[in-house]
């Protein structure tokens, strides 16, 4: 005999979240199980930046992928997910000199060894963070496992890769146009440079032509103070307004010095004046057009981005916007300026530090990325990468069909320094895969390593491999082995760019072989308003404090059913409740099954009723569906699969109906039955949730039975025998799938629904027992007719009827609908007559509905007006214009039955 199991009377996730976390990462279950023939599935964690804290975006990140992980971990694979972290070159960088400056020390003060020492410092103290913020909302990561960019493994593998990219051509070092961040102090790569709209001038300024008196010409700028280093005009070869100019100089305005007037198809000649100013040194297109021409390249900055030796005396050391300042005035004094109008323009910000980029020439080292890029586009062609949704395809092929050698190196202290030694002796540059001590040419000891660091993303690139402990062609871990290639990548899509191709293209030159098959890109996250979320905007949400207030299961879950392919998910705080009131639901429905297991002995291999089969059938093709959504990563798919699953068909009908064995006159052999069904379909609904309520459900699971357990471990480490997060996944099984047995309960359902709302609309008590007379129509209505009467007992249980007649029709008119009192129900398959005069005042009730109806005519009358007028259709927003059709339609069907109830009423009056 059972006792009750006692469930806290409220769900709150505070008192068993932690708890249960520890038990699973103490009992080893987020370690790969699965036997040593099971397939593997790995997910490498795409690394948050150490010196950072995570938002709302890495929580939907991480939600999805431990969905996935849970999911395929129950389905019996040998599941990985690779925890690590970003080391985060200039964040980290600016992180640690931030927290210097407030000590009053200079980082090149202190030198670069304790400057390092520092940050590894500041690293430590961030890393802890974060991984407490990982496990807070239940990220199934092997920590056992966990990786840093900059750990040694990470570094071998990166040092491998620049110094075989060096062997096979495929890097540089040269002098280039450059993203350079002032206040960095850095080249960025293109990627890493975020164009914004941003206020400014166009300044329209005259150049006189060498040799000529009071002959100029026109011509427009954004960036008045770059033209001091000009070393060219350009025309368009076939405008005919400046075809003499072509071979001629003009004269530099402050400088006096000569530059030519050169002929280029580059010029937009339908643009302002026609001629343009060709600044090689800050201007990315002039510097293609001068390399073209031969031209001068004068760079007029400094690092520091002032004014540097190259420009007049009187402007130099100047800021950019000081020397703007200088430079118009002069232009003025000099009777160069012509005018200027206010635009808006695209300007180049630091992606970290948001400054302002300046076009800057300076010497670095690149990667020649095309011919990696020819190998990661054949891959897809080949079809050996999936992208979901799919749209991201054409974003990959013309990103890699128009890709520009990558920038990689940053005047930095913190990340991997570059393996490049230049000797003083003979002046050779040396690539090596081991410090250098001497030159290996001429012996000469008088070497010095490249100061700079490799960017950030040259060690993500890696990530899917070095991770793995992948570090030169000749790897043969056993993790690399079995592990290698992983299956999929989930990211967001602000990133495609930065990280995703580079990986494939990685992983194709140095393994062979595409990193990951599927590519799950998610949208981002914004509030209601469509905003990216932000500090400045203050509508930011701290997953955190998610959390705390409604439970990780709940921002897991709320995340998910949100979040689907190719959509931006808009939300705000009370989104969230919609996954606390799912776990809270479950929560509730299980403690209710589990509070009345008292006195019960549930037998094994119970008998099925109709209800038990169609709750099954249910349930197998929830599992399957859910199943066919993971697979395809349409999580919102899943989670509303799943949501529908418990609360509807579980909760609002399988519960209840199991109230007609479970309590009243049952025998105790039925109570018996019914138990047992009703514990193995709470057992199996659990599995079937885990992957999106974890927590609750394995709390739940803890507390059932032993006999429930069923279904295997697929984990098998010690101590993770009885957990559900090692439990198997529920799979489709033929023998439950009763399409008959869903169709007779589903005509049941269309039924008890209808009594059920028109007991709402005339406000009957739940305690009113009504009488109801129903016949069955149609083809089978005498089989429909035995079922209803077969279930009678179910459908006053669940109608709220104390007596209820079924006949099927045999082409006889029906005498119910004489009945004083009685409201007819139509159906496609059947009419039913409710007897609502026996609990209600049907007077009452008719003027209450004919005023209802009133009102909706009027309702549909200015709705119809609103959506006929061409300017709503024309102006409002499409969502808008949906929702009030909708809104139509709902009202329309409304006033529908509502003329049915009166016209009923009316004639049985």
């Amino acid at each position: 005999m059972m006792k009750s199991i006692e469930l806290e009377k409220a769900y709150d996730p505070e008192h068993f979240e932690d708890r249960i976390y520890k038990l699973w990462k103490d009992s080893g279950s987020f370690k790969p199980g699965g036997g040593g023939d099971a397939e593997s599935f790995t997910i490498v964690i795409p690394p948050p930046n150490v010196t950072g804290v995570l938002h709302l975006g890495h929580a939907l990140n991480n939600s999805l992928q431990d969905i996935i992980i849970r999911f395929k971990r129950m389905t019996g694979k040998k599941t990985l997910w690779v925890p690590g972290t970003d080391h985060a070159g200039i964040a980290t960088q600016n992180v640690v000199e931030k927290r210097l400056r407030a000590r009053g020390i200079d980082r090149r003060d202190l030198g670069r060894e304790k400057f390092i020492e520092e940050t590894w410092k500041v690293k430590d103290e961030h890393h802890a963070v974060i991984s407490r913020q990982l496990a807070k909302i239940g990220a199934s990561l092997d920590w056992s496992r966990e990786r840093f960019t900059l750990d040694e493994g990470c570094s071998r593998a990166v040092r491998e890769v620049f110094v075989s990219l060096y062997e096979r051509d495929l890097l540089y070092k040269g002098n280039y146009l450059v993203n350079w961040c002032t206040s960095c102090g850095t080249a960025l790569s293109d990627d890493e440079v975020d164009h914004e709209d941003t206020p400014g001038c166009m300044y329209h300024i005259r150049y006189p032509i060498a040799g000529e008196d009071n002959v100029f010409v026109e011509l427009a700028t954004t960036r008045p103070e770059t033209m001091l280093g000009d070393t060219a005009l350009a025309v368009h070869p076939e405008d005919e307004r400046y075809r003499g100019l072509v071979g001629k100089k003009a004269l530099l305005p402050l400088c006096g010095r000569e530059i030519p007037i050169v002929a280029d198809a580059y010029v937009d000649r339908e643009f302002g004046t026609g001629v343009v100013k060709i600044t090689p040194a800050h201007d990315p297109n002039d510097w293609e057009l001068a390399k073209r021409h031969g031209l001068d390249l004068i760079n007029v900055l400094t690092p520091g981005g002032r004014l540097n030796e190259a420009a007049p005396e009187k402007y130099r050391g100047l800021t950019v916007q000081e020397g703007r300042a200088g430079v118009l005035e002069d232009l003025k004094a000099g009777g160069y300026y012509i005018r200027e109008e206010a635009i808006s323009h695209a300007v180049g910000h630091c992606y970290r530090c948001r400054t302002v980029i300046e076009p800057f020439l300076s010497e670095q080292w690149f990667v020649r990325m095309k011919p990696l890029a020819e190998k990661a586009l054949a891959s897809w062609r080949r079809g050996e990468l999936s992208f979901y949704p799919r749209k991201w395809e054409n974003t990959y092929e013309h990103w890699l069909s128009s890709i520009r050698d990558w920038c990689i190196s940053r005047q930095l202290w913190w990340g991997h320094r570059i393996p490049a030694w230049y000797c003083a002796g003979c002046g050779e540059t040396s690539v090596s895969r081991t410090d250098l001590s001497s030159c290996p040419r001429c012996g000469s000891e008088n070497i010095k390593q490249d100061p700079d660091v490799l960017d950030t993303w040259f060690s993500s690139w890696l990530w899917p491999f070095s991770t793995l402990g992948w570090e030169n062609d000749r790897c043969n871990t056993a993790d690399y082995k079995t592990f290698y290639p992983t299956t999929a990548l989930v990211t967001a899509y602000d990133i495609i760019f930065f990280w995703v191709a580079r990986m494939i293209m990685a992983g194709l030159e140095f393994t062979g072989r595409a990193p990951f098959r599927d590519i799950y890109i998610h949208g981002l996250i914004r509030d209601k308003k469509g905003r990216k979320m932000s500090k400045s905007l203050g509508n930011g949400l701290d997953p955190l404090e998610l959390v705390d207030e409604f439970g990780a299961d709940a921002l897991k879950f709320t995340l998910a059913f949100m979040c689907a392919q190719g959509q931006d998910l808009l939300v705000d705080r009370e989104s969230f409740k919609l996954g606390s009131k799912f776990a809270n639901k479950v929560w509730n429905a299980s403690r209710y099954i589990l509070m009345n297991l008292e006195g019960r002995d549930p037998v094994k291999d119970p008998a099925l009723n109709p209800a038990d089969k169609w709750i099954y059938s249910r349930l197998n093709g929830a599992a399957k569906n859910i199943a066919a959504a993971f697979t395809s990563y349409r999580f919102n798919d899943a989670a509303q699969i799943a949501y529908e699953f418990f609360w509807n068909d579980f909760c609002d009908w399988y519960v209840e109906a199991s109230k007609l064995s479970l309590k009243g006159d049952s025998s105790g052999g039925e109570k018996d039955r019914a138990a047992a069904v009703l514990l193995d379909v709470l057992a199996r609904s659990l599995r079937l949730l885990h992957p999106l309520l974890p927590f609750v459900s394995e709390e739940i699971y803890g507390k059932l039975p032993p006999e429930c357990k069923k279904g295997g471990v697929q984990n098998g480490q010690d101590g993770a025998a009885e957990l559900l997060i090692n439990a198997s996944y529920p799979e489709w099984d033929e023998k439950l799938d009763d399409r008959e047995g869903e169709a007779r309960f589903s005509f049941l359902q269309d039924l008890v629904t209808r009594i059920r709302t028109l007991r709402a609309e005339c406000m009957i008590p739940p305690d009113k027992k009504l009488r109801a007379a129903v016949r069955t129509g149609g083809e089978g209505a005498a089989a429909r007719a035995a079922f209803l009467g077969e279930n009678a007992p179910l459908v006053k249980l669940l109608a709220g009827l104390g007596e209820l007649s079924v006949e099927a029709d045999r082409g006889e008119a029906g005498e119910a609908a004489d009945k004083a009192g009685a409201i007819g129900l139509a159906a496609a398959d059947f009419e039913a007559h409710v007897f609502i005069g026996e609990a209600a005042d049907i007077r009452a009730l008719l003027d209450k509905f004919r005023k209802n109806l009133e009102r909706d005519r009027k309702f549909i009358a200015a709705l119809e007006g609103k959506l006929a007028n061409p300017d709503f259709i024309k102006n409002a927003p499409a969502e808008l214009a949906e929702a009030e059709k909708k809104k139509l339609s709902e009202a329309k069907d409304r006033t529908g039955k509502i003329e049915g109830y009166i016209k009923n009423m009316e004639a049985g009056s």
